[in-house]
């Protein structure tokens, strides 16, 4: 205790300071709530920066609700495959989109689908027009299960002409977007980026079930 008429000396405060101060918080955080949450976690997606923000399984169960008007929303945790459903090179030419892979999604806030692909940068979305993403549709009405904002539809087209579509959580497509960025070599991503490609279709493969009958569930 300091005596009344003193004042401490500016090293004392300091180290009074230092003392009181709290330890950094280890391991990952709720980025709502500041919660402590495992490496495995769900996320949320802010709508109007695209951000996703991890959060604690409290905070996401706040924004599921499809319905609610909010800033943020909670990504779903399905994975549906549409078997016997590939885009053709015909129509894939129409999109556009340089690359045999690309993830397709609705944002809400810019009332339009949009493309991305991956790249050496990481994810590029395709400046374009998407209207033939509108005939796709149409001619595969199972795809209006997809959600907007929170769920992609993830092609990939083999060099045969052949392929595969899932539907996946938002943040599974930028997860694989940050595999490729460090490997990606050349034009069309090279051996390294294919390699883990195949190994992570190969994770949505084994998480997927048929989207045939799924609905909204």
């Amino acid at each position: 205790m300091i005596a009344a008429g003193r004042t401490a000396s500016p090293a004392a405060s300091l180290l009074r300071l230092t003392r009181n101060r709290p330890q950094p918080a280890a391991g990952e955080r709720c980025e709502m709530c500041a919660e402590p949450i495992g490496e495995s976690h769900s996320h949320v997606v802010n709508l109007d920066t695209r951000a996703l923000m991890c959060g604690c399984r409290a905070c996401y169960l706040l924004f599921t609700d499809e319905q609610a008007q909010l800033r943020y929303r909670a990504v779903p945790e399905r994975y549906l495959h549409f078997a016997g459903l590939t885009v053709d090179g015909r129509a894939w030419d129409e999109l556009q989109i340089p690359v045999g892979l690309a993830f397709l999604f609705r944002n809400s806030v810019q009332d339009r689908t949009v493309a991305f692909y991956p790249g050496p940068a990481g994810a590029t979305e395709s400046e374009l027009p998407l209207d033939a993403w509108a005939a796709v549709v149409e001619s595969s009405p199972e795809l209006a299960v997809l959600r907007p904002d929170v769920e992609a539809l993830l092609i990939r087209r083999t060099a045969e002409g052949g392929g595969s579509c899932h539907l996946v959580p938002i943040d599974a497509c930028y997860e694989l977007v940050g595999r490729l960025r460090t490997l990606w070599r050349g034009f069309d991503g090279g051996t390294e980026a294919h390699a883990a490609m195949d190994a992570f279709f190969a994770q949505v493969a084994d998480r997927s079930r048929p989207a045939a009958g799924a609905g909204a569930s």
